[in-house]
This record gives C-alpha cells, sequence and structure tokens, in this order.
C-alpha cells in the first residue's frame, strides 16, 4: 500500500457557495416577507394578507432565489 494522500474535492468551487448562499438568503427574504397578516381575533376579517407585498413581492423573491440556486448549480466555472 502507497501513502497517498487524498486531497478532499468539494463538489462544487468557491463561487458557487457564495452564489448557492445568495440564493438560499434571497428565498428566506421571501418568506419572511409572506409571514404575518393574520388577525387576533379569529371572527374579524384582515385584508391585510391581500397587500402588495404578501401577493406580488414574496412569492416573486422567492421564485428569483430559486433561480439563483439552480443557476449556482449548474454554473461551471472551469469552463468560461
Amino acid at each position: 500500500m502507497k501513502n497517498e494522500e487524498h486531497k478532499q474535492e468539494f463538489l462544487f468551487e468557491k463561487i458557487n457557495y457564495k452564489i448557492l448562499l445568495i440564493g438560499i438568503a434571497v428565498i428566506v427574504i421571501g418568506f419572511i416577507l409572506m409571514s404575518g397578516g393574520g388577525s387576533d381575533d379569529p371572527k374579524v376579517f384582515s385584508d391585510a394578507i391581500f397587500n402588495f407585498r404578501r401577493i406580488r413581492l414574496a412569492p416573486t423573491t422567492v421564485l428569483i432565489g430559486f433561480g439563483i440556486t439552480i443557476y449556482a448549480i449548474l454554473k461551471n466555472p472551469k469552463k468560461q
């Protein structure tokens, strides 16, 4: 047996992990934007769940985050 040192290689490059972290952060921000809007009294309806932030901005932010994450997975830094 030879004493060969096996250098542990990561699946992605450093830039891929940075982009992946950015994408996950954007997804988390989108879910935070979706939260809230409930009423304290269950007998009272709150229109706050239908505002622009929860209907348009938050889902768009989550989809952009998923797009960034997919880009980070598919990006090949060795191929310029």
